[in-house]
């Protein structure tokens, strides 16, 4: 798990084909901040949660399949790409951002940038089927950043960046047409998902009655 609190922007320095997937190597910068990352571990890249499976001194490297190509915008990345990271949060940390799992749910486009004095207002285009999960003043996950939804319309919101963010992650790296990855709110979509359905407490307590009692021994 995650919270959306960018720790390095790393730089991609290699991209190896395998079998469908990707080897992708990624170089650090924060050495501080990834001094003890061993092989087995969970890094957010980009917002997605990939696992490190092998690592040296200011790099370490992973295996993306297919699945994660499908999904997210991982598949684009080439030697020189500039990657958004995340270690996995501890107990013990602070949650600055909100829980963020790493599942990608889509990649997006940027539709336009604008500038509002000291921050930017970025939107971006979404597929009609994550409607339910998103809600104005909600969390939202972009490149693995966590930010919240400053407007929202339909297939359409939008989030307001400030300065540090911009200046300390991808953000900046990102015009109109740009690709994003997007994880909505995980709390949203489990919401969602008991709103769509009767609870299971109420089909239960449905068969029971006097009858039912009279049967059992009551």
């Amino acid at each position: 798990m995650f919270t959306g609190i960018i720790k390095d922007v790393g730089r991609v320095g290699g991209v190896t084909r395998r079998q469908g997937g990707l080897r992708l190597r990624v170089q650090f910068s924060n050495a501080a901040e990834f001094a003890d990352l061993s092989v087995d571990e969970s890094v957010s890249i980009n917002g997605a949660c990939q696992t490190v499976v092998a690592l040296g001194e200011g790099w370490f490297e992973v295996d993306t399949v297919e699945e994660t190509l499908s999904k997210t915008t991982l598949g684009s990345l080439h030697h020189g790409s500039l990657v958004n990271l995340e270690r996995a949060v501890r107990p013990q940390d602070r949650l600055g951002g909100h829980f963020v799992l790493g599942h990608v749910d889509c990649a997006a486009v940027v539709e336009k940038i604008r500038e509002l004095g000291s921050s930017r207002e970025i939107w971006i285009a979404f597929p009609d089927a994550f409607s339910p999960f998103i809600v104005s003043a909600g969390s939202i996950t972009i490149d693995g950043i966590s930010l919240t939804v400053a407007k929202l319309e339909p297939l359409l919101f939008a989030v307001a960046v400030i300065p540090y963010t911009f200046a300390q992650t991808t953000i900046n790296e990102l015009k109109s047409g740009s690709r994003v990855n997007l994880e909505f709110d995980i709390l949203g979509k489990y919401v969602a998902r008991q709103l769509g359905r009767p609870p299971s407490s109420v089909a239960v307590a449905s068969k029971i009655d006097e009858g039912w009692l009279r049967e059992q021994g009551f």
